[in-house]
Order: C-alpha cells, then structure tokens, then sequence
C-alpha cells in the first residue's frame, strides 16, 4: 500500500511538473512575440519618419535650386535687352555718322548705307525678341515643374500624416494586449502556486522532499545497473583477453634476463689510508673548496674509516667528480692546480664510456641509424637512474620487452623497438629543460627526424597525451613490465611507509568498510567489508573506486591489486 501510494504521488508531481512547464513555456513565447511585435512597430515607424523628412528636405533643396535658376533666367533676359537697346542705339549713332559722311561724299552711297543699317537692326531686334522669348517659356516651364513638386510634396507629407496615426493607433493596441498578457500571466502564477499547496497538502511532502526522493532511487537503480553491466563486461573481457595477454607479457618478461641495479645519489671512494683525508682537505680545507668548485660535487668526508662520500644529484657530474679524486688519490698531487687537470682529464673519460655505452646499447638493441646527438644523449643516461634502477639498461630491457610482444602480435619489430628504446630520452635533459620527460623527450625525436609514430610513443607513454597507435600502446606495456617487476626498482623506506599508510587509508575511508591490509610490498591491498552493508554488486563498485582513487592520487611503479572480501557467516548452536 506504501509502495502504490509512493508511486501516485511520483506520478502527480510529474504531471504537475509537465503541466507548470506548459504554462511558463507558452507565456513565455507570448511575451516574447508581443516584445517582437512592438520592436518591430518601433522600427517601422521611426524608419517611415525618417524617409519623410528626408524626402521634405529633398524637395526644399530642389524647390530653391528652380527658383533660382528662375532668377538667373530672369537677369540674363534683362541682360539681353540692355544690349539690344546698346546695340540700336549705337546703330543709330553710326547710322547718322554714316548718313552725314554720304552727304559729303554722295547722295546715292548715304542711300545704301542707310538701307543696310535698317536691314542689320531689323534682324537684331528679330534675334532678341526670339531669344527673349525662348527664355520666357523656359521660365514658365520651370516654374510648372516646381509647382507640380511642391503638390507631390504635400501629397506625400499627408500620407506620412496618415502612416503616424495609425502606427500610434498601433502603440496604443500593443500597450493593452502587453497589459492583459501580464494580467494573464500573474493569475497563471497564481494558480500554479495554489495547485502545488493544495498536492503538497493532499500528498505531506513538498515538491523538492519528493523530487530527491525519485532523483535518489533512480540513481540508486542505475548504479546497481552499471555495476552490473561492467562485472558482465570484464568478465567476457577476462576470458578473451587474459589467457592472450598473459602469455605474451610472461614469455617476453622470462626472455629477459637482465640484471637488478639499485644505485643512489652517493658515491663511495675508499682510501689507502686515513692519512689521505688531511691532504684531500688541504690547508685550511682549500683542496676541499677547489674540489667542489671545480667538479660541483659535495665531498664529505667523516668518521668512515678509509673512505669517503661524494654527492650530487647528476650522475655524470658525480662519476666525473669519482674519477678525479681516484686520480688524485692515486698521483699523490693534490692542490687546486692539479685539481683542475684531472677534472679535465676526467670528463673526457666519462664523455668517452658514455659514447661507449651508447654504442653497445644502440648494438645490443639492434638500431644502427640514429642521429649523433640522440646517441650522445643516450650515453649520459649510463649514469642515471630511476627507482634504482639503471636507465640506460632500463631502454634496452623495455626495447626487448617491446619487440618480443610485436613480434608475437605480428608487428613491425625494428619500428616497436626503436619507439620503445627511447622513450624515456627526455630524462638526459629534465635538469636542463622545464617540463615532463616525455614531452622533452618528444620534442627531441621530432627534432632529430625520428617518425611520427615513435615521438608520438614517446610522447604517450606517461599518458600525458592520449595514445593513439598500437606502438605507443605496446611502449607503455614494455615500459610497466620493465619497471614493475619485483627488484627492478627501489624507493626509500619513508616514502615505501607513506605509500602503504596512503593506499590503507583511501580503501578505509570508504563506506561499509571494516578492515584494510595492505600485503606484498603494497602491490596488493585487501578490503575487507561488513555483508550487512556491502552486497555483491557494492563490492564490485568499491573495488572499482578505491582502484581509480589510488590511480588518481598515488605514484607507484608496476601495478596494485585490489581484493574486496565479502564474508557472510551463520551460527547454529546444537543442545
């Protein structure tokens, strides 16, 4: 009755929830087309106004330009007479003389002077009456097409007229349609609020206790599907893929016989006698100043019957440092002067055993082209270490490693080898060079012409860039395999103590947990959970989050085993 009862107020808040989202959905999209519509009645009637004072303004500019071409009309036809009358008048006057000087001369050249005169003003006066004319009709046309413009003005101020009143009819329109909306849309928000009490009243939850608790039990559903599904998948993946994998990674591993290395930061150098601690020192300790300025090596130098310390955290520069105090040792000379040639003589031995190195790595692996500068890089790492172990025989092995698993999968083998050989160059360089080794490590392949599929290895094997080739793959396979083994490498026992403390810790914090053991070294942690609390699909679950967490917060070589037991004993008592 519960049950049915919970599952009626589930689906009444849902048709509630469907019924709000309706309601604030179609008032929303009200609103938002009454705010379209009134935007875009704004800008039409702004837009109208402005082409009606741009077209009055045009008209006035066109109205002035007619009257006064009309007015210059007018003074070139005033023009035009005053120089006609000039011109008869000066015809007259040359006329007279004209007539007087025939007098004199003859009767009958005055005669023909006079008749010419006549005829030259008779067509004078003809071109000025037809000129005076033409002008006058110009006149009256121009003055027709400014009074036809000035109608067609005022016709198209009254349509403007007319085009404002209605948009303000509109305004008007708009303005009470906007206020019922909101009328409309406070009595639905009322209505809403009255509905929700009165579910809330008939079911005694409210609407957030019921939300969280549908949000809570489907989440709790999906969960245990998950859960469910991922055993189902690793389980089919397991009995495909763990027979396949563990044959090829145990075969290249037995394959592999190389040495275990464990080295630090310290150097040993053992003496003839403590007599020769004095004369390292020097008088007034200048032989010990000379040493360590010249080599960057700290010597100390203790209560150690016959021996003393060299420390420094680059290896080269430590055996250099090595080197020159056994020479020293050995000659008998020790003074600053001597110091500095044997420092010399030193490091062009140590430069020479790592080009040796290199070259009997680069043999050992199989790789004879490769650019010089990488094998003088891979000669420096002969005296680096990682864990304890050794790095340059750390390449070799995970190159081996590397081309065992592709030959086995069929793959190009020199190609696997060479991307797994230097996967860890950058580390020649990460005292030098900000940044990850194996993004210094890519840019230095790529910038000595190694392929794309061998920076990109590089690049990937500390999954700082996503892999995306089998080579990179098998790189990051070759590279655990070498490094996890058990006695490949070392930490120190305060960090070893940490790591444990860390790994319990995380597996502890976690609910319906009882007891956690961390066994083998830290490579396995065993969880141990309370039934009544965990069930099988949760401990699977839990299995999964202390493993991503430990993934995500710890720094571990190899690999850690996570074991949840879950244990259900019954008790009996026969009397």
């Amino acid at each position: 009755m519960t049950t049915a009862l919970v599952w009626v107020l589930v689906v009444a808040v849902v048709v509630l929830g469907a019924f709000l989202a309706a309601a604030l959905v179609f008032g929303a999209r009200a609103l938002r087309q009454l705010q379209s519509d009134r935007a875009d009645a704004q800008d039409r009637r702004g837009q109208a106004v402005d082409d009606a004072q741009a077209k009055v303004a045009d008209a006035n500019a066109k109205a002035a330009s007619v009257r006064a071409e009309a007015a210059a009309a007018k003074a070139e036809a005033s023009a035009a007479r005053a120089e006609a009358r000039r011109v008869l008048e000066a015809a007259h006057s040359e006329a007279d003389t004209i007539l007087e000087h025939a007098h004199r001369q003859a009767e009958a050249d005055a005669e023909q002077v006079r008749s010419a005169a006549r005829r030259s003003g008779e067509r004078e006066v003809a071109l000025l009456n037809t000129t005076a004319k033409e002008l006058a009709a110009e006149v009256e046309r121009r003055a027709a097409r400014i009074d036809e413009r000035e109608r067609l003005h005022a016709d198209e101020v009254e349509r403007l007229v007319e085009r404002e009143r209605r948009l303000a009819a509109m305004d008007t329109d708009l303005a009470a349609r906007e206020a019922a909306l909101t009328t409309r849309e406070a009595a639905l928000v009322t209505a809403e609020e009255e509905r929700r009490k009165e579910l809330e009243r008939i079911a005694g939850l409210t609407a957030e206790t019921a939300r969280a608790e549908l949000v809570e039990t489907i989440e709790a559903q999906a969960k245990r599907e998950a859960a469910m599904l991922i055993r189902d998948i690793e389980s089919d993946a397991r009995s495909t893929a763990d027979t396949r994998a563990r044959h090829i990674v145990v075969d290249a591993i037995q394959r592999i016989a190389s040495e275990q290395t464990a080295e630090s930061v310290v150097s040993v150098l053992h003496l003839p006698s403590d007599e020769m601690k004095g004369r390292i020192i020097g008088r007034e300790g200048r032989n010990i100043r000379a040493f360590e300025s010249v080599t960057g090596v700290n010597l100390i130098i203790d209560d150690t019957p016959e021996a003393v310390l060299l420390s420094c955290f680059d290896p080269v520069r430590r055996e250099v440092g090595r080197l020159t105090l056994e020479k020293l040792v050995l000659d008998g000379r020790i003074h600053p002067h001597r110091i500095e040639e044997v420092f010399d003589s030193a490091r062009n031995e140590v430069d020479r055993l790592c080009d040796r190195a290199a070259e009997d790595a680069l043999v050992d692996v199989g790789i004879t082209d490769i650019h010089p500068e990488l094998a003088k890089l891979l000669g420096r790492l002969r005296y680096r270490t990682s864990y304890g172990q050794n790095v340059l025989k750390h390449l070799v092995e995970t190159a081996h490693i590397a081309g065992i698993m592709a030959s086995e999968l069929g793959l190009d083998v020199p190609s696997m080898k060479r991307a797994a050989f230097l996967h860890d160059i950058g580390k020649a360089l990460t005292h030098e060079v900000e940044g990850s080794h194996a993004l210094i490590g890519a840019d230095l392949a790529r910038k000595y012409g190694e392929s794309d599929d061998v920076v990109h290895a590089i690049e990937a094997h500390h999954n700082e860039v996503q892999p995306q080739t089998i080579e990179a793959v098998l790189t990051q396979a070759a590279d655990a395999c070498s490094g996890g083994r058990p006695g490949a490498r070392r930490e120190s026992l305060e960090a070893y103590v940490k790591r444990l403390e860390r790994i319990e810790e995380i597996a502890a914090g976690k609910v319906g947990v009882e007891k956690v053991f961390a066994m083998q070294a830290g490579r396995e942690i065993r969880v141990m959970v309370r039934p009544d609390d965990i069930d099988d699909i949760g401990a699977a679950v839990l299995a999964r989050d202390v493993a991503k967490q430990i993934e995500e917060e710890l720094t571990y070589p190899g690999q850690i085993r996570v074991t949840v037991v879950r244990e259900s004993r019954v008790t009996e008592l026969a009397r």
